[in-house]
């Protein structure tokens, strides 16, 4: 059974239009809107089309409405799509085909064709080349919202979403980490109906954070062991230079060497912890029922 889960903030006049071409093209599957705390009549309109709706009292976020959308679903292959016009459902069928192909989780990569501003597509890009270099592998597009997944993986990672829109990056982060095989396939976003629900300066402090998540959810000696290199370097570097002028080795030299020891200390135990955040073990333990006396 196929199960569509699309998180919804002020959507109506999308679902207007969505919600009939996906009940067309995907007569047998589940749709599922999950209203995050939308002001118009989001909830209405998905009402009226017949599709299953789960209202938020008040706004949670994106991670927030797919994890809650995921845990009513009762498909084994979850697809997960924007509501507000940019993702099509024609893409889908594609990603379902690659899917039984093998694969456990197959995103929708947006190309240079998608209407997205050039400071996002900059952005996006950058993303997308760490992420590539962390994992070994090519990420076409790190934060996309259009992927389909299989739904025993996808829960497995439930408790580690966060309720922000970097869930597409935590979840891909962790499918690479797990050893579960990722596909991209190339698709075209339109541009959105409505207004964006991002904001300039908030979210821009929230997509570096990503870098750093990125990082620690991965591989974290990854990143801060080349850190660490740079600090020591610039120790020894500053040590000669001060040591062949003034003939002694001053404090700005030791809080660099002390920094780089540091940053290396704290990328091993993030490693440590990381390792344990992903061991299957510690998964299938968080998933037994507790027993009561």
């Amino acid at each position: 059974m196929l199960s569509i889960i699309l998180p919804c903030l002020n959507e109506a006049p999308s679902l207007k239009t969505l919600l009939p071409l996906l009940q067309q093209q995907y007569t047998d599957a589940e749709i599922i809107v999950v209203n995050d705390g939308s002001s118009d009549d989001s909830a209405q309109v998905a009402a009226q089309a017949g599709v299953t709706v789960i209202t938020h009292p008040y706004r949670l976020g994106n991670g927030a409405a797919i994890k809650n959308g995921a845990r009513v679903a009762r498909g084994d292959i979850l697809v997960f799509m924007d509501a507000d016009g940019q993702h099509q459902p024609a893409d889908i069928e594609p990603l379902l085909t690659t899917l039984h192909t093998g694969y456990d989780m197959v995103v929708g990569a947006r190309s240079a064709n998608s209407q997205a501003s050039f400071g996002r597509w900059c952005a996006n890009s950058f993303y997308n080349q760490l992420a590539s270099w962390m994992v070994g592998y090519r990420v076409a597009d790190l934060t996309s919202g259009l992927r389909v997944v299989k739904a025993d993986k996808f829960k497995e990672f439930l408790y580690l979403l966060p309720n922000t829109f970097s869930y597409p990056t935590t979840i891909t982060m962790a499918f690479f980490r797990a050893g579960y095989s990722v596909g991209y396939l190339p698709i075209v976003a339109q541009k959105r109906i409505g207004n964006s629900h991002i904001q300039p300066i908030r979210d821009g402090i929230r997509f570096m954070m990503i870098i750093f998540k990125i990082g620690t959810l991965y591989a974290p000696l990854k990143l801060f062991g080349p850190l660490s290199v740079a600090f020591f370097l610039l120790g020894i570097s500053y040590y000669l230079y001060t040591f062949s002028t003034a003939g002694r080795f001053t404090n700005m030299g030791v809080l660099l060497f002390t920094t780089a020891l540091l940053i290396f200390l704290i990328g091993l135990v993030s490693e440590q912890i990381t390792q344990l955040l992903y061991s299957r073990d510690s998964r299938e333990e968080k998933s037994k029922p507790t027993k009561t006396n």
